[in-house]
């Protein structure tokens, strides 16, 4: 649980001061005057409508069916028809905007009657008294399934939202996101090349990318491997949890080093790991490969660095095992051969990979103190886990459907991953599954229904070659990152490194932004040759004379009261 006595936490930068209402009267909610419920089913449906408001992440790229939009499509009205609850979006916004537009209805107390919000947001709704308590709603409608999946965390997932036994949000569950290294195997191939393993591995390869030009960009337009965009980051940080996609995580943790993460140093201390030696190390490395043009040269400038890995330039980027999902259907759609895949490395000492492991949560529904059925946003996301492969996704993403939260079990995807192989290798068809694991498993079916389509002969190689995504583009966005992505994760000796703590300490609330910016400009400049390694000496000084020390006591603090 987290003592919010003894470890105040605030989740944002700023500290605002507010009142414990929402300014609006409970029948703007649409809720005055409830209809009693019948009973506790989970699925049951309101003997009268009940209004639901919410603010709505969008895409605004996304194409709809005629008719639809996002605040009417096929999800809206599935809850409508099954639960009897009127979902009114209060407002939306771009998925880039969303976390800016959450924060200002915190600050101005204009609250939803529920939203999805982020570690951070969660942690400062909490502490200024805006959210319900949830606690007897989710004893009372948590589906069984739902209990599974938040349980398949071994209680981390509840510990994230609970403060003083009282249960605040509905949490996400997460089966780990880890920053991996993808690269164009048919580059490899074509160069005679060995997948890399080590650190100097990975720069060998790097070095014969910009050299010798396997995708025929011309003299110097080949990038060794992609890095930041301008405004993004080079490592994820215990308040960011989660991949740090075209970041240097994997690089960094072949020399132990682990920045923006709270660790233990050799004496079993709190540490941040930003002001460690091998902090220093990993940087004086980064900065010799970009000055030998290993690394992509508009780093921190470029404004997409996705636009190189899809366009052909770009041999080699970080990010999660999902990344089917992400920018490879542009890359194969531009280029149909290009063969990316993934691997868990450099390995480290004894040829182990030791990534930096992400929270097992790190998004949650939260309901506004002022609603009168808090149990309607659980009700929403037990219909979305028992639902969710019944709809059509072309007729808009899943990530539209209200308050969702990603929720599964914890061994999801190597489930899912075995399930695979099991099925393309002939020891087991779909019929063997039991429905228990259907329901647990919940984009099962569907997985086992559409690999054949979208997975060709020979079952065991996974490169592009033997896969048709013209079939089926989302089942083979999934079975990709599964089979292709998942798998290097899964089947390469690993130790997971945890942070020792994910939220704001008290000091942190005036100081940290100020800290971050100091190392984050510190570390670009090294990196990109602007300032001598030295300098990193400097920043540890600066660092812990501007409250650095102050703030590793409390994190000790913290860690002594687990």
């Amino acid at each position: 649980m987290r003592k919010m006595g003894l470890c105040a936490v605030l989740a944002g930068l700023c500290l605002f001061t507010l009142g414990c209402g929402d300014r609006r009267s409970p029948s703007a909610t649409g809720s005055a005057a409830p209809a009693p419920l019948q009973d506790t089913d989970p699925f049951g449906r309101y003997a009268d409508p009940v209004v639901l408001s919410i603010g709505l992440a969008v895409d605004p790229n996304e194409e709809w069916p005629a008719g639809d939009s996002p605040v009417h499509n096929q999800y809206i009205r599935h809850i409508e028809e099954q639960l009897n609850v009127k979902v009114e979006v209060d407002w939306t916004a771009s998925s880039s905007d969303y976390d800016q537009k959450v924060n200002l209805a915190i600050s101005s107390n204009s609250l939803p009657d529920a939203l999805v919000v982020n570690d951070m947001q969660f942690n400062q709704m909490v502490k200024s008294q805006q959210l319900g308590d949830l606690t007897q709603a989710y004893r009372d409608y948590a589906s069984d399934t739902m209990r599974r999946m938040i349980d398949s965390s071994g209680g981390k997932a509840i510990e994230n939202v609970t403060y003083n036994g009282k249960m605040y949000g509905l949490t996400s569950t997460s089966d780990g996101d880890f920053e991996l290294v993808w690269i164009r195997k048919d580059w490899l191939d074509k160069l005679g090349l060995q997948a890399p393993k080590t650190i100097s591995d990975l720069r060998a390869v790097a070095r014969a990318f910009v050299e010798r030009d396997p995708g025929g960009n011309g003299p110097g337009r080949t990038i060794g491997i992609s890095g930041p965009e301008n405004g993004g980051a080079m490592y994820s940080t215990f308040l960011t949890s989660g991949t740090n996609i075209y970041g240097f995580e994997p690089l960094f943790s072949a020399f132990g080093s682990y920045p923006g993460w709270w660790i233990k140093d050799a004496e079993g201390k709190a540490a941040y790991a930003s002001t460690l030696p091998e902090t220093r190390t990993a940087l004086a490395e980064l900065a010799a490969w970009y000055r030998e043009g290993l690394i992509d040269p508009e780093m921190g400038i470029r404004q997409f660095s996705s636009e190189a890995v899809i366009s052909g330039r770009s041999g080699i980027f970080s990010g999660g095992w999902w990344m089917g999902y992400a920018m490879l259907p542009d890359v194969i759609r531009n280029n149909p051969s290009a063969n990316f895949q993934c691997y868990a490395i450099p390995a480290g000492s004894g040829g182990i990979y030791r990534p930096r492991a992400s929270s097992a949560s790190y998004s949650y529904v939260v309901v506004n103190k002022n609603y009168a059925h808090p149990e309607a946003a659980i009700k929403l996301n037990n219909l979305l886990i028992r639902d969710e492969g019944s709809f059509d996704f072309r007729r808009g993403g899943i990530g539209n459907f209200p308050l969702r939260i990603a929720m599964g079990m914890l061994d999801e995807c190597p489930f899912t991953l075995q399930a695979f192989r099991d099925v393309l290798g002939g020891t087991k068809t779909a019929g063997d599954f039991s429905d228990e694991e259907f329901r647990l498993y919940k984009l099962l079916k569907n997985d086992l229904d559409k690999i054949n389509l979208v997975k060709t002969a020979p079952y065991d190689v996974t490169d592009i070659s033997a896969w048709n995504p013209a079939a089926d583009m989302s089942a083979w966005q999934r079975s990709y990152s599964i089979m292709v992505g998942w798998a290097a994760y899964q089947d390469s000796p690993k130790e997971l490194v945890y942070s020792l703590t994910h939220s704001l300490t008290p000091a942190m609330e005036s100081r940290w932004s100020n800290l971050k910016a100091l190392e984050d400009e510190t570390f670009m400049k090294i990196v990109m040759n602007q300032a001598p390694i030295e300098v990193f000496d400097e920043f540890v000084r600066n660092w812990k004379a501007q409250g650095g020390d102050r703030i590793t006591a409390e994190v000790q603090e913290y860690v002594n009261t687990k």
